[in-house]
């Protein structure tokens, strides 16, 4: 049988842990931080498929996530789904990060949820 996939979600509220976290819980493993010092920290010792990344973090943005996972080789091809409610301006320039997908809060579940099949399928 093959080995579960692993999720790690990057997110300073603590409700949004939780919804992302129920909503993938049966199917992979999951990984939760709450600030983005502690998301890479994770990300390093963890190696997810995927990770789910909000934007809008005190501390360690999102932004300075990107940065640290793009110059990190070990980091580097792991692929991110933006989760964020962040305004228009700034999704263009998370864009540009080369990260692998965004959807904007509020979501559709179904809608994350084919997101993040897409990319466990990739």
């Amino acid at each position: 049988m093959p080995e579960r996939q692993t999720i790690l979600v990057i997110d300073d509220e603590k409700a949004n842990l939780k919804i992302l976290s129920e909503l993938f819980k049966s199917k992979v493993n999951i990984i939760l931080a709450k600030n983005g010092a502690q998301g890479i920290e994770k990300a390093m010792k963890f190696k997810p498929d995927v990770i789910l990344l909000d934007i809008i973090m005190p501390g360690m943005s999102g932004f300075e996530v990107l940065e640290v996972m793009k110059s990190n080789e070990s980091l580097a091809g792991i692929k991110v789904l933006v989760v964020s409610a962040a305004e228009k301006a700034k999704v263009a320039q998370v864009m540009s990060l080369g990260v692998d997908g965004l959807i904007e809060k509020p979501f559709e579940n179904s809608e994350l949820i084919r997101k993040v099949d897409a990319l466990l399928a990739a």
